[in-house]
């Protein structure tokens, strides 16, 4: 019997999702998909698909080591226990998105996901391995309490489904369910940059956190999404690491240890605007302000649509890859979604990455059981590439790029 991941069948079920919410939306002639925005949104989530084959396996064995040996109690899961636990991790999901916003270090790995300016499904991908991390860490408290691994990922794979669904602007208020469940209208307003939003609705699936705790908010005017200083830039490096790169120019210049320890744990605000600029011009970051025309969108597409079909296969089949063979496919998967995300900006220097993707897939056949005459041929073909980039560069910038 073939053994197969089921956790993959995730990657077409939301995309499934979006593409409902986009055919609604076109039909509602309302606007809520940029395509720039969709193919930068959909690569940090493909990026957090292709960690979970590292990241879900490890904290599994960290929370039952944690239970295993540290545990205070040891809990059994009956009606009682199971409905505790869901209250139990909404609650630590809602203080660790608090402080996901409210600590430096933490909106370090927690900006990624506020950086859309669209909100729709594609804005929900936006999840990052560091926030999975910091998230893990919050959650490690449960089975120390003595709650089981098993019953710690079924909420996990909860709060992984329910928030996907809370981020659309073609759902409006939902009666009664505004009292206590975290709705659109709610989370609409959580990922707002208006003043009157601001670190509000840090609730996951329950909004009674913040109507306990003093940050809720209604949605009373029109939410205008992304950040405070919006970012400008689709390339997924930047995305996930000018906040982190911001805060290390401002230790670098600190004085003093408590400037350093409040550049680490004080509050986003704190952090001088002007950091953002210099880190811009350090690392050469100019956003494209040409338009993508069809040709170079329908390229990103099918590739973006190639990437997640290989993310798929990896994942739910992965027991039957080689070590060497998962690394060369996580390789390529990884070098796409940057690849891509240079292709929105037009950066000419997207080639080189184009070219490593061909020799990575040489890699990969190498890594499989195939004839030394066919190795003889990857190797010939290898060499021709080598020979011939400055044309096929040419070629490539011109045509493809449009530049």
């Amino acid at each position: 019997m073939i053994q197969i991941n089921y956790l993959a069948f995730a990657i077409p079920l939301f995309l499934g999702f979006i593409l409902l919410e986009y055919a609604w939306s076109r039909k509602r002639a309302k606007s809520v998909h940029q395509f720039a925005e969709s193919i930068a949104n959909l690569n940090v989530g493909i990026a957090e698909r292709l960690t979970d084959l590292l990241t879900a396996g490890l904290f599994y064995w960290v929370f039952d080591c944690i239970y295993q040996h540290g545990a205070i109690f040891h809990v059994r899961g009956n009606f009682i226990t199971w409905n505790l636990l869901f209250l139990l991790t909404d609650f630590i999901w809602y203080w660790y998105h608090r402080c996901g916003h409210q600590v430096n270090l933490l909106w370090g790995f927690h900006v990624v996901h506020h950086q859309s300016e669209d909100f729709n499904y594609t804005t929900s991908t936006r999840i990052t391995l560091l926030q999975s991390i910091a998230r893990g860490l919050f959650w490690s408290i449960l089975p120390w309490i003595g709650f089981p691994p098993h019953m710690i990922f079924t909420f996990l794979l909860i709060h992984g489904t329910y928030p996907f669904f809370t981020h659309t602007t073609l759902v409006g208020k939902m009666g009664f369910l505004e009292w206590f469940m975290v709705t659109p209208s709610h989370h609409r307003v959580h990922h707002s940059s208006n003043d009157i939003y601001l670190d509000k609705n840090f609730g996951d699936i329950l909004i009674i956190w913040d109507r306990l705790f003093g940050t809720f908010a209604e949605e009373t005017e029109p939410p205008v999404y992304g950040l405070t200083k919006p970012l400008k830039s689709h390339s997924f490096l930047w995305q996930h690491f000018h906040f982190l790169l911001e805060m290390a120019l401002a230790f670098i210049s600190a004085t003093n240890g408590k400037e350093r320890w409040k550049i680490i744990f004080g509050k986003p605000d704190d952090l001088d605007p002007q950091l953002r600029e210099e880190g811009e011009t350090l690392f050469h970051i100019h956003q494209s302000k040409g338009e993508l025309n069809l040709k170079l969108q329908n390229y990103i597409l099918w590739t973006t649509g190639l990437t997640m079909l290989i993310l798929f296969f990896t994942i739910l089949l992965e027991q039957y890859f080689t070590i060497g063979q998962l690394v060369f496919l996580s390789f390529w998967v990884l070098i796409n979604v940057i690849s891509t995300g240079a292709m929105l900006e037009k950066k000419a220097w997207v080639f080189y990455l184009e070219y490593a993707k061909v020799y990575i897939l040489m890699g990969l056949l190498a890594f499989s059981p195939i004839s030394q005459a066919f190795i003889w041929i990857l190797l010939a073909f290898l060499v021709c590439l080598t020979w011939y980039i400055r044309p096929i560069k040419e070629w490539y910038v011109h045509v493809v790029l449009s530049v």
